[in-house]
């Protein structure tokens, strides 16, 4: 038999074992696409069952209570939807935690204040957030993207949008209210608001514009998202605390010829040199305010988060140096040495970089669409920035949150055309007949 044939017939064997044997490694190779797969569908039944609805919040004329109170609305509304599955309901039922979205639109020059949540939880919400704001007025509304062309961008049509995410690390926290001094001035005219920034911006747009900001928030623990291990780790590793290792890993005869070599016992204690001041005591007066700003921040409730905003309009009236207005509010919440919010950049936002690839350009409009089709395609599902893959979140606790969004009073929030209540509401009389 020749060289030529024992080919042939080798490569017969092979295929032939192919041919019978193909669908062997199919699982191996196909499973994890299909689980995910499998887990998508699931849930995109789950969801389709559970109908949304936004209500549209609009608030007194007068707010005496500080932003505090929207925290206590907060870590109410985490309470109502917290509902992690278990195995069956994760895999079979699809379930999963829902989430809100936290949202104002400014609508030709008119800031509103609007919140989307599952349908379920409708009473729940509203008493939740009654107990702080008695006075506001709740109504069920329709939903407000869908009053303009749905194919933006187009000949008519223009926008511009960014997803945000935070600088460092969840366990550091931004700048909330507690550094803007609102709980020490009982007159609410004398409160500092970071909302003010936004509402004055928005109050600038015109007829035929439109400034959205939405927060997207699920609550989690630490069980979903581990960022209260994340943030003790950093906590200790900030306090120059140090950590003991139970096992390192190494291969015991290697352990054995140390033992020999250098006469090491593994495990044996070690004397240590204690140093006379304790390394808690030589930290900077900043480093322990990051600290107890780390501590504050995982002792409260936690979102698992998106934030975005779009500034559009019809093109007759679209500016885009306007975009600036909204970019402003963020700035707030900046600290250089706790965390900041700023805009995630490529390809997240609706900017695209020419490249020294010349023919890379030819394609620079066709991007550009597509990316503002995306955000805004996200923005109307409220979904998160990587959808349907992981990630693209960030983790704001309840403290945060209701910085950055809040019911503001006039006083403290003056932007004009700002929907307000200019009565109160009063309970009626005693012994005034019902019939």
């Amino acid at each position: 038999m020749d060289l030529n044939q024992v080919l042939i017939s080798i490569l017969s064997s092979v295929w032939e074992f192919i041919k019978d044997w193909w669908w062997l490694p199919a699982p191996f190779v196909l499973g994890r696409l299909f689980l995910f797969l499998w887990k998508w569908w699931r849930m995109d039944i789950f969801n389709a069952q559970n109908k949304r609805i936004v209500i549209e919040v609009r608030i007194p004329k007068e707010i005496l209570k500080p932003i505090r109170a929207m925290e206590t609305v907060l870590s109410n509304l985490w309470q109502i939807v917290y509902d992690p599955p278990y195995s069956w309901e994760k895999w079979i039922e699809g379930k999963f935690i829902m989430s809100y979205s936290f949202e104002i639109a400014s609508i030709n020059g008119e800031p509103h204040f609007f919140i989307r949540f599952p349908e379920a939880n409708r009473d729940a919400v509203e008493a939740a957030i009654y107990a702080q704001y008695p006075d506001a007025e709740i109504s069920v509304v329709d939903d407000y993207t869908k009053f303009i062309p749905q194919d933006i961008p187009n000949k008519d049509w223009d926008l511009w949008g960014a997803d945000y995410r935070l600088l460092k690390p969840d366990p550091y926290p931004i700048k909330t209210y507690t550094k803007f001094e609102t709980e020490h001035e009982a007159l609410e005219e004398k409160r500092i608001d970071p909302l003010a920034q936004l509402l004055e911006a928005m109050a600038k747009t015109g007829p035929g514009e439109q400034i959205w900001v939405q927060f997207v928030a699920k609550p989690i623990t630490n069980d979903e998202v581990p960022w209260v291990t994340e943030g003790e780790e950093v906590r200790d590793k900030l306090a120059r605390r140090e950590t003991r290792k139970t096992f390192t890993g190494r291969p015991l005869l290697v352990e054995a010829a140390d033992v020999l070599i250098t006469g090491n016992v593994p495990g044996a204690p070690k004397t240590e040199e204690k140093e006379i001041i304790p390394p808690e005591m030589k930290l900077t007066p900043g480093e322990r305010e990051v600290i107890g700003a780390l501590e504050q921040k995982i002792a409260k409730l936690g979102f698992q988060s998106s934030v975005r905003f779009i500034y559009l309009g019809n093109k007759e009236s679209f500016f885009k140096a306007k975009l600036r207005l909204p970019l402003s509010y963020f700035g707030a919440f900046t600290t250089q040495d706790l965390n900041a919010i700023v805009p995630w950049g490529q390809p997240y936002i609706t900017k695209v970089q020419k490249s020294w690839f010349l023919p890379k350009n030819l394609y620079f409009d066709r991007k550009l669409y597509f990316r503002k089709r995306r955000i805004f395609r996200q923005y109307k599902l409220r979904i998160d920035p990587k959808f349907p893959a992981s990630g693209g979140t960030f983790v704001l606790n309840t403290e945060e949150l209701a910085t950055m969004f809040h019911f503001p009073g006039k006083q403290a929030a003056p932007a004009p055309f700002v929907q307000r209540i200019e009565a109160k509401k009063g309970e009626a009389p005693p012994g005034l007949p019902t019939e």
